[in-house]
């Protein structure tokens, strides 16, 4: 019963998002204030009932309801109950109720907090967002119904894709889809703003935090999924250039170029007619992602579905709203027309220079996550695009983007001159090139990625906590100390969202050229030595989990002749699923992971075993949790929740077009 009313309140939302998506829009139109406010009840109803009915999803699966299509296919009684509640959106259909309970969300958070935005502003941004809501729900309702019953019920489900039964993918969908769907809103301003004809500072003000808030959530969820990869797949490495880590990566490269240039738009009235093409462009590829995931294009170990006619359906949602976004904007550009003038150096012209580097870059990762897709499809060849191209293509673009961070950061806003903006950044220029030098010492032998990461690293992290500290003032230390801790929260998160950037890059480079690695068979005792360490397999022994078989071996790591970890490196064995996973043993550290690896029992005796000193592995998520806290900070910034004041008046005092 519970199930049905699931299915009912679906219905219903579809029902509440079409009268959402019209009557606002023609009161808005109108000039009819009563149509204009059912926007706002309308939000909070649907939110509701996608509420509602997500809770009844979860319901059949946290009490094994197998006579649920859905639950049968993605369930089991003896799974884990975290790992129940998770299979709720380990699969297409619930993922994508997941994906409508985050779009109702949103757009009921902007009915709740909106109440600063002007009238006939607010219904048509709450107007464009059900729209988004419409399709979905059309999506769901006739292509992937995750209410459908069983005629005869089986007594146990086929299990989740083990693959899944972990705790970084617990939470990496839902952080990745608030993201994802957080984009939405950037995109409904963006569409309002057009049909009003009118993008000012004000516009920009209301805009920002909910980019933000996507871009930090979109932060956390690749972080999470990257981390996942690493520890989970077995495999050694943190990212494979996937099309479905692309597929994410994507909107995170627009979003960021995006926050940059909204700012610009709120303090100089500048590049009004960009912000709204990248407002348009990220949510696009937002729903790009959500077309690679499920239509099977492309193969990927994160796809949900494999599914042609819904890829059709998601591919249709894609033109109609990205295609008619961008036909509205080619009418409306001419209205757009920027008032503030700024010289060729200057923190505007560094912000373009950013918005460059950040969308060719992402332009680099579509081309060539979609090229294998073209090449078939027009030349009939079957293409490999891998880790070498991203590498060699996307690099450049964030070594130039590392290299100008930290002076475009400084530069004056209107006009500016480089070499005052450069001369407080020297310190941070010579500690760079002593670090760099340091690690080109220590190193024998190797690439210089090593020293040249650690180089751009300690460039942007220094950089950004001079442009804090120069934000002070000139007085006298003491004086200065105490004005840092009053600064904006706003200067504060630019700061830490920069310098976790540059942790980021220093660690990703560290890793990458320094990380130390060993294949070899070993028997049960044998000892060998990898990066200072060695490492003895101890025992190998077989482990009965709640619903899974491991082969559990016991590795042990001397440094030194001291035992400094003892770690359980995992093959196990799904017996519903009969599909096997590999959990690496893995000894966090600050400077270095030891990451084992147990494989098969091979015909002349002995365990493959792979073996890798990995340095300041850490440090590539800890960059990334530096950048979330920074976006968090910004984000609790008063100035992001109060509308630019003058521009909001002259917002209000003028008739909607």
């Amino acid at each position: 019963m519970i199930t049905e009313l699931g299915h009912f309140a679906l219905i219903l939302a579809f029902a509440v998002a079409v009268i959402q998506m019209v009557v606002p829009m023609v009161g808005a139109t109108k000039g009819w204030r009563n149509w204009m406010a059912v926007a706002e009840p309308a939000a909070t109803v649907q939110f509701i009932l996608v509420g509602f009915s997500f809770a009844a999803l979860t319901w059949a699966f946290v009490t094994s309801d197998f006579s649920l299509q859905l639950v049968f296919l993605n369930s089991h009684s003896d799974k884990p109950m975290l790992y129940k509640i998770t299979g709720v959106w380990g699969n297409h259909e619930g993922s994508l109720l997941l994906w409508l309970l985050i779009l109702t969300l949103f757009g009921a958070c902007a009915a709740w907090f909106g109440g600063n935005l002007p009238e006939r502003l607010r219904a048509r941004v709450l107007s464009v967002q059900a729209a988004i809501g419409v399709a979905f729900f059309g999506f769901i309702l006739l292509t992937s119904n995750p209410f459908l019953r069983l005629e005869v019920p089986p007594l146990n489900g086929q299990d989740l894709n083990p693959l899944l039964q972990d705790l970084g993918l617990a939470f990496h969908p839902p952080f990745l889809y608030l993201g994802y769907v957080g984009l939405s809103m950037s995109f409904s301003f963006a569409v309002a703003a057009l049909i009003e004809g009118r993008v000012d500072a004000a516009w920009a003000r209301w805009v920002r935090p909910w980019t933000l808030a996507a871009w930090l959530f979109l932060t956390v969820g690749i972080a999470l999924g990257s981390w996942w990869a690493y520890y989970e797949l077995g495999w050694g490495g943190f990212w494979f250039w996937d099309p479905v880590e692309n597929a994410s990566f994507m909107p995170w490269l627009i979003a960021t170029a995006l926050l940059h240039s909204a700012i610009v738009v709120e303090k100089r009235e500048a590049l009004k007619a960009w912000t709204i093409l990248l407002a348009i462009l990220a949510f696009g590829f937002s729903l790009l992602g959500t077309f690679i995931v499920r239509s099977g294009v492309l193969t990927s170990v994160h796809a949900f579905a494999n599914d042609p006619e819904r890829g059709i359906f998601i591919l249709a949602i894609l033109v109609v709203f990205v295609g008619g976004a961008l036909s509205l904007f080619a009418a409306r550009v001419q209205a757009l027309e920027s008032k503030g003038v700024f010289a060729a150096v200057s923190r505007e012209s560094g912000i373009v220079l950013n918005n460059i580097l950040l969308s060719v870059s992402a332009f680099v990762v579509f081309v060539g996550t979609l090229w294998p897709l073209v090449a078939e499809l027009f030349f009939g060849r079957t293409l490999s695009v891998g880790p070498p191209f991203f590498d060699a293509a996307f690099s450049p673009f964030m070594v130039a983007l590392a290299v100008v961070l930290p002076i475009g950061a400084m530069l004056a806003w209107k006009r500016g001159v480089i070499s005052k903006a450069a001369r407080p950044l020297w310190p941070a220029l010579v500690l760079a090139i002593a670090l760099a030098g340091l690690a080109f010492a220590l190193q024998t032998g190797r690439s210089a990625l090593g020293p040249i990461g650690t180089l751009l690293g300690v460039w942007v992290i220094a950089g950004s906590l001079i442009d804090l500290w120069t934000r002070t003032g000139r007085n006298g230390i003491a004086q200065r100390m105490g004005r840092l801790t009053r600064l904006p929260r706003a200067d504060w998160g630019k700061a830490l969202s920069h310098a976790g950037l540059g942790i980021t890059i220093f660690a990703t480079s560290a890793l990458t050229a320094w990380q130390q690695e060993d294949i070899r068979v070993a028997d049960i005792g044998d000892r060998f030595a990898l990066g200072g360490y060695e490492i003895e397999l101890r025992s190998v022994t077989e482990v009965q989990g709640p619903n899974f078989i491991a082969t559990r071996a016991e590795m042990l790591a001397y440094r030194n002749g001291r035992l400094v970890a003892d770690v359980f490196p995992e093959k196990r064995i799904y017996p519903v699923a009969g599909m096997p996973t590999t959990e690496a043993g893995i000894d966090n550290g600050f400077l270095r992971d030891l990451y084992l690896v147990i494989g098969d029992p091979q015909d002349g005796g002995g365990w493959a075993v792979r073996t890798y000193v990995k340095p300041f592995a850490n440090w590539i998520w800890g960059g990334a949790i530096v950048m979330a806290i920074g976006g968090l900070i910004s984000l609790s910034d008063r100035r992001m929740r109060v509308a630019a004041g003058a521009a909001k008046a002259r917002m209000q005092g003028v008739p909607a077009e």
